[in-house]
């Protein structure tokens, strides 16, 4: 999320986090076991790694299974594999490392593994399939280190405005001060205005990203990626429809198809 104040014509961006609700299923570790039969939303600031994504519901990964083997594809819907910014174990958990906006989308994984009848040790062979719909929420570079480490700097940075927005005033003040009470001393051409000095809170989100409490109900207050189908331009606060969009995180709608306009 981009939080902004505006201190006279200057406008100080900042880009915080904001407390996305997290995963129930998540542990102190970071690990995100799957649920069957419904997608788990996941929220990764950029240029962060994604937690790691386990091929497996809590219930199950508490039992002794037989002859496991995992399948996961990626949102261009092909089969993934280790890389050096895919990271996939032997017992199927997936991490990405760097999370960029085109890595969004649904991360589907494929448990299969048997069971054996304790009567008849016949061998019968399950499926299970889990879905991760993960998307992207933008940090600046460098939010890390001006954070100190912070997982979620948001209040921080807005009080290192909050305390540029005083010290800015305090200057004006004082300049002021010497003015009006020391006629006969050398001071620079400088005057100050009473009530000059403003400071507006703008909320928005930088281009390509947007909110939506429909979409990402559990993170409403949530810049988050634009879907496929949507853009944005600027730093508006919603994704614009353009359904020739077919990738995450578009700044722009491509015009060249004129069978597919674009909409507000």
């Amino acid at each position: 999320v981009m939080r902004t104040w505006v201190l006279l014509s200057a406008v100080l961006w900042c880009l915080t986090g904001v407390r996305c609700p997290r995963s129930t299923l998540f542990n102190a570790k970071g690990f995100l076991y799957g649920k069957t039969g419904q997608p788990e939303k996941i929220y990764v600031k950029l240029h962060q790694n994604s937690p790691v994504l386990i091929c497996m519901d809590f219930k199950l990964s508490k039992k002794e299974i037989v002859d496991p083997t995992y399948l996961w594809i990626g949102p261009n819907e092909k089969t993934l594999t280790g890389n050096n910014r895919i990271n996939i174990t032997k017992t199927g958990q997936l991490m990405v490392k760097d999370f960029l906006e085109p890595l969004s989308g649904l991360y589907t994984c494929t448990l299969s593994y048997k069971i054996v009848k304790a009567e008849t040790q016949e061998e019968k062979t399950v499926k299970k399939r889990y879905d991760f719909m993960v998307f992207v929420n933008p940090f600046a570079p460098g939010w890390k280190g001006a954070c100190n480490g912070s997982v979620d700097c948001e209040d921080i940075t807005n009080r290192n405005i909050l305390q540029a927005r005083n010290r800015i005033e305090e200057f004006f003040w004082s300049q002021a001060y010497i003015f009006y009470h020391n006629f006969n001393k050398t001071l620079p051409a400088m005057h100050f205005v009473d009530h000059s000095l403003q400071v507006v809170r703008l909320d928005s989100c930088r281009p390509g990203f947007g909110k939506d409490d429909g979409l990402h109900s559990n993170c409403a207050s949530c810049c988050v990626v634009c879907s496929p189908a949507t853009f944005s331009p600027d730093v508006g606060v919603i994704c614009q429809t353009c359904v020739s969009v077919l990738i995450y995180g578009a700044k722009s709608c491509p015009t060249s198809n004129k069978n597919q306009p674009c909409e507000d």
